[in-house]
């Protein structure tokens, strides 16, 4: 007797975690971007506008991203994404001189590389939840966003290499080309079978967010990314004042952390239920957090990457199934796009209130806030719980 269930591992699932990777590299390379804006006489406060008008962008664009990734089709959305992000480095390559002679014009191409980023991330999620096994939805979504982790450790890497030996330009070419392999991949895929007839086009972005679990999921995840905000942002900071050398080490430790807990444990929230590990992911998230307020060596500031790679390797493959599970495919996008979106929200508030609070009150304080916001989220579970069962 043969086993004609769907299989986790398909070669779409390879190409799309290909796509992905290669997208979030590029992606990745604009990490060194504060480099390029003080290179032509940036300020602080430059680098914190123009850096955050990226997350604003992809955040207040998912209405309009989520509802095109259902109407459209996810490969569609992927595609046109994947244009965008493939051609505007050339943008920034264009751009010389002193910083206020083109600042207007950046800001524009750095919203529209926004829009292109959320295109691409909402379609490459939600076309990964609907062709793997719903018994393995945490799994498969967990591993695949290993593709995106390691990516976007890649891609500051290639970049500070392009960067060292041959300037800028190189290093929007490596962005361009990278960009460029995300298309490929994902080019000689097919729309999932199912998808585009079941296409709700009365339930907009705004009816699937009023849904008594999504406000439950959009609070988590906007929670969750004012922690990313803390680890993503102000790390580098803390090392710097406190003398630390080696700083890539909490972000190597990180990604690797939350790698190994995805191959490692996949398969558990399938099993129990996401309600019965997110409390979990919540706590080892915010511990991790919080262990960086006496982190005063290159030892222990890896450790603390550790903790805190851990609670997210289970807090987001979780939170993304636990949001689209049981759900018809075609509000999916709308679903991933009100995730994704407040995961979004989440890390630009939380870059500015942490960083007026770092700024007020120190950097020991910023983590412990930052930590404590993923410890807030423990409270809404139960009452999510209540009002579903009522």
């Amino acid at each position: 007797m043969t086993d004609s269930s769907p299989k986790l591992y398909s070669p779409a699932f390879w190409a799309m975690s290909l796509a992905n990777f290669s997208t979030a590299a590029s992606f990745g390379v604009f990490f060194l971007f504060p480099l390029f804006v003080e290179a032509h006489g940036g300020s602080e406060a430059d680098i914190g506008i123009i850096m955050g008008v990226f997350g604003l962008a992809a955040t207040l664009c998912r209405p309009w991203v989520s509802g095109l990734v259902d109407r459209i089709g996810r490969r569609r959305s992927f595609t046109v994404g994947s244009l965008m992000m493939v051609g505007l480095p050339a943008g920034y390559m264009l751009l010389s001189g002193p910083l206020e002679g083109f600042y207007v014009v950046l800001l524009l191409i750095r919203i529209l590389h926004g829009i292109g980023m959320a295109l691409c991330f909402t379609a490459a999620f939600t076309f990964v939840a609907d062709i793997v096994p719903p018994a393995r939805l945490n799994e498969g979504i967990g591993i695949f966003g290993i593709s995106g982790l390691v990516g976007m450790a890649a891609g500051p890497a290639l970049a500070e290499f392009a960067l060292h030996r041959a300037g800028f330009f190189a290093m929007f070419v490596v962005a361009a080309l990278l960009a460029g392999v995300g298309m490929a991949a994902h080019l000689p895929l097919s729309e999932p079978e199912y998808e585009l007839r079941f296409v709700d086009l009365k339930v907009s972005f705004f009816d699937v967010l009023k849904r008594p679990k999504m406000k439950g999921v959009a609070l988590l995840a906007v929670l969750f990314g004012i922690g990313q905000a803390g680890a993503g942002n102000f790390v580098a900071p803390l090392a710097a004042a406190r003398e630390i050398a080696h700083v890539s080490l909490f972000f190597v430790a990180y990604s690797v952390a939350a790698a190994m807990v995805r191959l490692g444990g996949g398969r558990l929230a399938d099993r129990v239920g996401e309600l019965r590990v997110i409390p979990y992911a919540l706590v080892v998230t915010g511990a991790g957090l919080i262990s960086l307020t006496v982190a005063q060596h290159s030892w222990s500031l890896t450790l603390a990457g550790a903790v805190t790679g851990c609670g997210h390797g289970m807090l987001f493959p979780t939170l993304n199934s636990l949001a689209v599970r049981d759900e018809p495919s075609g509000i999916r996008g709308k679903i991933t796009g009100v995730y994704t979106g407040a995961l979004d929200g989440g890390n630009f508030s939380g870059s500015i209130l942490l960083g007026y609070i770092g700024e007020w009150l120190g950097l020991q304080v910023l983590f412990a806030a930052a930590g404590l916001a993923l410890f807030s989220g423990l409270t809404v579970i139960p009452c999510w719980l209540r009002r579903k069962s009522a």
